[in-house]
C-alpha cells in the first residue's frame, strides 16, 4: 500500500502544472475542457419586448381617471386598441396594441373587440375580450360620417328647391392642381446684368 501511495503521489506531481520560476510547462495527456460562458435564456413570453409599447406617457403614469370607465360603448362601434401598463387585468396581446377593431359584445367589465388579423395568405376575424382600460373610441370613421351628413344636408336643400345635388359635390375627388392667375407687374421692370469681373491689383 505504501508503494502504491508513492506512486499514485508521483503521478499526482508528474500530471500538473509547474508553478515554479524555471518556466516549465507540463502538458496534460489529454484536452482540458473549457468552460463556456452561460448566455441568457431567449424568452418569447406573453409580454416579451413590450417595455416601451405597454410604458405610459411622461407626466400621465398611474391609474386612469373616471371618465374612462363612463364612456358608453355599443355594439357596433368601433375602438382602438391600446394597452394601459397600469393595469394589468384584461391586457390585450401584444399583436392587437394599436388595432381598431368592432365591438361585438358589452360585459360590465369589459367589451368583445372583433379584430382583423392576417394569417399567411388570409384573413381571421379574431374574437377578444379587452377591459375598458385599454380601449378607447376611435375616430377612423369621422370624417367618412361627417360627409355623408353633409350629403344629407345638400340634398334635403336640393329637393327643397327642386333642384339635383351635383356628383361633383357627392363625390370625392384628389388634390386638384392650383388655379392660374396673372401676375400684374409695378412700376418699370429693370433688367439686372452681371458685372465683368476685373483685377483690383
Amino acid at each position: 500500500e505504501m508503494l502504491r501511495s508513492l506512486v499514485g503521489s508521483e503521478m499526482c506531481i508528474r500530471d500538473r502544472v509547474s508553478t515554479q520560476s524555471t518556466g516549465i510547462l507540463v502538458q496534460f495527456p489529454f484536452k482540458v475542457a473549457k468552460k463556456k460562458k452561460k448566455k441568457m435564456v431567449h424568452s418569447w413570453g406573453y409580454r416579451a419586448r413590450t417595455r416601451h409599447m405597454f410604458a405610459q406617457p411622461f407626466r400621465r403614469h398611474g391609474f386612469p381617471g373616471v371618465s374612462k370607465y363612463l364612456v358608453t360603448y355599443k355594439r357596433g362601434d368601433y375602438v382602438d386598441i391600446k394597452g394601459n401598463g397600469a393595469v394589468q387585468k384584461g391586457m390585450p396581446h401584444k399583436y392587437y396594441h394599436g388595432r381598431t377593431g368592432i365591438v361585438w359584445n358589452v360585459t360590465p367589465r369589459a367589451v368583445g373587440v372583433a379584430v382583423n388579423k392576417r394569417v399567411n395568405n388570409r384573413i381571421v376575424v379574431k374574437r377578444i375580450h379587452v377591459r375598458i382600460e385599454h380601449v378607447s373610441k376611435s375616430r377612423s370613421r369621422e370624417e367618412f360620417q361627417n360627409r355623408i351628413k353633409h350629403i344629407r344636408e345638400l340634398r334635403t336643400q336640393a329637393k327643397k328647391d327642386g333642384k339635383t345635388v351635383p356628383k361633383e359635390l357627392t363625390k370625392r375627388l384628389p388634390t386638384q392642381p392650383k388655379a392660374g392667375e396673372i401676375v400684374q407687374r409695378k412700376g418699370v421692370v429693370e433688367t439686372v446684368f452681371p458685372s465683368k469681373f476685373e483685377f483690383l491689383m
